[in-house]
């Protein structure tokens, strides 16, 4: 983020962890600010609607605003220095002949599943966080991952109403396992780290114990994704057990 480098903080955190998790968080928000203002791009090269494009322009400003406020948190925990971003980790690949296909399968991986289980996530971070830099910035993420999880059912919602729709249905179905299967991966903690726990500081800044990501996800599945693909003729819990 040149140009907006957080400055040290008088006191370094009692736990480096803090700083260490923000500085992930501040890379994390960067690249999807990236990624969503380039799924912006394939969306106006398909002529999507409007309040699509808009739509993605406008969680691509909250993306950034997020890495802002996550570069105070760290400041304020006592970080230094720049965040670790890599270039390319910051645009979209094509992998399909047919652009719309690449956008129904962008969308569903960073919208209908990373978007969706993103809100109790950072509702379980906020839960217990008291660290007024870290509240506020979990108060406008939560917030905003809410209407970001919705384009994402939006956007498959239009791309299924298209002429292509049963062909992205398909689509759909058949790279879910992998997308999963890719999720799963994320969440899961090694073995070495999964019986990990947290102090009062660290849950106070606005951190999650290693186990609770699985758990979290876990529990979409069934109580998000699973009903919300059915509505759209995707049975998510089949992909699930087939994730890979």
């Amino acid at each position: 983020m040149r140009g907006s480098v957080p400055m040290p903080a008088s006191r370094s955190p009692q736990h480096p962890s803090i700083a260490a998790e923000w500085s992930r968080r501040i890379e994390a928000e960067y690249r999807s600010a990236a990624l969503t203002q380039h799924l912006g791009l394939w969306l106006l090269q398909l002529g999507a609607s409007p309040d699509l494009v808009r739509a993605a322009a406008r969680i691509t400003r909250d993306e950034l605003a997020h890495a802002e406020l996550s570069a105070r948190v760290f400041a304020a925990a006592g970080g230094e220095g720049l965040p670790a971003l890599s270039e390319g980790s910051l645009s979209l690949s094509r992998r399909h002949d047919a652009l719309v296909d690449d956008v129904a399968i962008v969308g569903v991986e960073l919208f209908c599943l990373g978007e969706t289980v993103a809100v109790p996530l950072f509702a379980e971070m906020r839960r217990r966080c008291t660290a007024p830099a870290a509240r506020r910035a979990l108060d406008r993420v939560l917030r905003d991952e809410v209407r970001h999880r919705d384009f994402g059912w939006t956007l498959l919602g239009w791309l299924l109403e298209l002429s292509e729709g049963p062909r992205l249905r398909a689509l759909v179905s058949r790279e879910l396992p992998a997308m999963f299967g890719r999720q799963a991966r994320r969440y899961t903690p090694p073995p070495a780290e999964a019986e990990t726990t947290l102090s009062t500081d660290e849950h106070a800044w606005g951190l999650l114990a290693p186990a609770n990501y699985g758990e979290i996800l876990a529990r979409t599945v069934e109580r998000d994704y699973a009903p919300r693909f059915q509505k759209v003729g995707i049975d998510a819990r089949a992909a699930w057990r087939a994730r890979r």
